[in-house]
């Protein structure tokens, strides 16, 4: 049975976002073709006709979640209720929900080139968005290495506070950053 042109976008946005979540959970590597079809409620035949490979559907649904995540990210005014966001419990607990590239980071060094492409596009955008943010009338050169640096803290900061089995130094990662940004 062949499905509409409306119901394909609908399934294709549907695996994208499935995709997205399940990577940033899981990683890729622990997000299998079987994992990712069930999450979307699809087909592995689904998947193939809309994506053409799970490399394809990765690099996607990395483009797309990265690109969501900017858009957000643009909602908050204040640089730091941006920070406040990014280091919070609610973000470290949330993984499939959060940043794109606190969840990949450590993961693209061994991904295909397509992929670690999507990913600097994405980190190149979150940098462009802080340095933005970084006051007009510091020199652009400025705001992007205090933007670079930045997205350094902030991602570092989320990725030890994930990682670590101490509630209470995971707190405190998140709580010492937060206050050194914000001086």
């Amino acid at each position: 049975m062949r499905v509409s042109k409306e119901q394909a976008a609908e399934n294709r946005e549907r695996i994208l976002k499935a995709t997205s979540r399940l990577i940033r959970e899981r990683g890729i590597l622990g997000a299998g073709v079987d994992a990712l079809t069930e999450a979307a409620g699809m087909t592995h035949g689904s998947l193939y006709s809309q994506f053409g490979s799970k490399e394809r559907l990765i690099e996607e649904a990395l483009a797309d979640v990265i690109a969501e995540k900017c858009r957000e990210s643009s909602d908050i005014a204040a640089l730091s209720a941006y920070v406040s966001s990014y280091l919070s419990a609610e973000h470290r607990d949330a993984p499939g929900y959060g940043c794109p590239v606190a969840a990949l980071c450590s993961e693209m060094p061994r991904q295909s080139e397509g992929v670690r492409s999507r990913f600097t596009a994405g980190l190149r955008s979150m940098i462009a968005a802080l340095s933005e943010r970084q006051g007009s009338s510091a020199k652009q050169r400025k705001r992007d290495e205090a933007a670079i640096a930045m997205v350094a803290s902030l991602v570092g900061a989320l990725v030890l506070a994930r990682a670590v089995n101490d509630p209470k130094l995971s707190n405190d990662i998140l709580r010492a950053m937060k206050a050194n940004l914000e001086s």
